[in-house]
């Protein structure tokens, strides 16, 4: 929920039961008591819609997961602030003698104060209800993020992975090139000991001839 929402809000729920308070008494005065103790009623009913038009504005620019929820709250204030108007009206028309008024202080003002008290019961229950509905989506946001994270970082270790992986196929292809290198010059260098050694036997062999025949000439002459 935004930050910015919850403080007008809290400074409604103030003004709104301060004005409440002040409807009471002001109903139970007359002459210009009650006149100015309604004055200070319409001017806190100006704060109050003041309050209710920025509610409002707030809401409205914020996504809509949170604006719905907040537009919610926003018209059981706006049905509280026209009933407090209404109350402001009531009493301002009011041409009531003292023995009618005392039988509203006994009777309709009590049965009309008890509607307000279960007003605000209803609109506090209300606002608590989606305070509640605030904190689990707020709790089911940082679980996605949580889950976010969690992904991207199973993402880099396997990216990291993969690149050990091609770097260890690499080094094999590397090694397989050596091995085919190696076995090319093992293979030259036995032919070429091959080819020595008939060279070797073949001089070895014109020697031995060579050796008989002089020994055969120095014996028979």
């Amino acid at each position: 929920m935004s930050q910015v929402f919850e403080g007008y809000e809290r400074q409604y729920c103030e003004l709104s039961a301060n004005l409440s308070k002040k409807c009471t008494a002001a109903s139970m005065l007359d002459g210009e008591q009650r006149k100015q103790k309604l004055s200070e009623v319409k001017s806190g009913l100006d704060d109050a819609d003041a309050l209710i038009r920025k509610m409002d504005l707030e809401a409205r620019s914020l996504p809509p997961s949170s604006k719905s929820m907040l537009l919610t709250k926003l018209r059981e204030y706006k049905t509280d602030l026209n009933n407090l108007k209404a109350d402001v009206k009531r009493i301002s028309s009011a041409n009531l003698n003292q023995a009618a008024r005392d039988d509203l202080l006994e009777s309709g003002m009590a049965d009309a104060m008890t509607v307000a008290a279960d007003q605000r019961g209803r609109l506090m229950m209300s606002t608590e209800r989606l305070n509640q509905s605030s904190d689990r989506i707020r709790e089911s946001r940082k679980v996605m993020l949580e889950t976010e994270d969690l992904g991207v970082s199973i993402l880099q270790d396997l990216h990291q992975q993969r690149q050990a992986l091609l770097h260890a196929h690499n080094t094999l292809h590397g090694v397989d090139d050596n091995i085919s290198r190696s076995k090319k010059i093992l293979t030259n260098m036995s032919r070429r000991m091959s080819r020595n050694k008939w060279i070797i036997g073949s001089i070895i062999a014109v020697l031995v001839v060579a050796i008989i025949l002089i020994l055969y000439f120095k014996l028979t002459h």
